[in-house]
């Protein structure tokens, strides 16, 4: 069998006409849901709903895979203000929450993080003091939330 250009000119192995992909082709090993919220004002108790995404075997590009993981927001952190020794519950509201493993004051970790839904979680505060930075981590990376916390 013979390859050829669209001009008739035969094409060899090393010229065959192709570059790398740098968006990879992924293929799903296990079929991969996404959850949807339903709630109050649609007639039904709180709670998710779970959505076949992928089936296990479908072939897709690193790039729509990373577009899943959306980064977490920080609107507003309730007390904003505790004590230097630190153990203040905070409450932090804002979008995408649900992927947070661990959220910092300044440099040190806060303890007891509670995802309660997509935009609320809740974190005790370790000691530090005057007006740090929090910053919330997840698979997307981190948000700051610049001076959201300040111990008194």
């Amino acid at each position: 069998m013979g390859l050829y250009k669209t001009n008739g000119q035969r094409i060899t192995k090393a010229a065959f006409p192709a570059t790398a992909v740098t968006d990879a082709p992924m293929r799903i090993t296990e079929d991969v849901y996404y959850s949807e919220p339903y709630g109050p004002g649609d007639g039904q108790p709180e709670g998710s709903k779970r959505h076949l995404l992928y089936q296990a075997g479908t072939v897709v590009p690193q790039s729509v895979i990373d577009r899943l993981f959306t980064a977490a927001t920080i609107t507003s952190i309730t007390p904003a203000t505790g004590p230097a020794a630190g153990g203040t519950t905070i409450t932090i509201k804002g979008t995408n929450l649900d992927g947070v493993s661990a959220v910092n004051f300044a440099a040190a970790a806060g303890t007891e993080l509670r995802v309660v839904s997509a935009t609320q979680l809740t974190v005790k505060t370790p000691a530090g003091t005057g007006a740090v930075n929090v910053v919330a981590s997840d698979d997307a990376g981190s948000v700051t939330k610049t001076s959201g916390f300040t111990y008194s």
